[in-house]
């Protein structure tokens, strides 16, 4: 794994974590750092649950393919985290 495919799994993290933030009313609670973190996870759990489904999730590429997985698997991975805090 070179430099470039770790900056894309940052930037594509940030941008999903950030954007998933939004939708989940998460912003406040979180800073860019963690948006990343939650949007890397979000593509390992975006990369998992279409990989269950047997559709393509695009990992490893910088497309949009790969930003709405992980979007979607950070959206999951927060409202997960929603319901372990209640």
């Amino acid at each position: 794994m070179g430099i470039v495919s770790i900056l894309a799994w940052i930037i594509i993290g940030g941008i999903a974590g950030w954007l998933a933030s939004k939708v989940m009313n998460t912003d406040a609670r979180q800073g860019t750092l963690q948006d990343i973190v939650v949007g890397i996870i979000g593509a390992f759990v975006g990369g998992f649950a279409l990989n269950a489904l047997n559709v393509s999730s695009a990992a490893g590429e910088f497309s949009i393919l790969s930003l709405v997985t992980a979007f979607v698997g950070s959206v999951i991975f927060l409202g997960v985290l929603k319901l372990l805090r209640r």
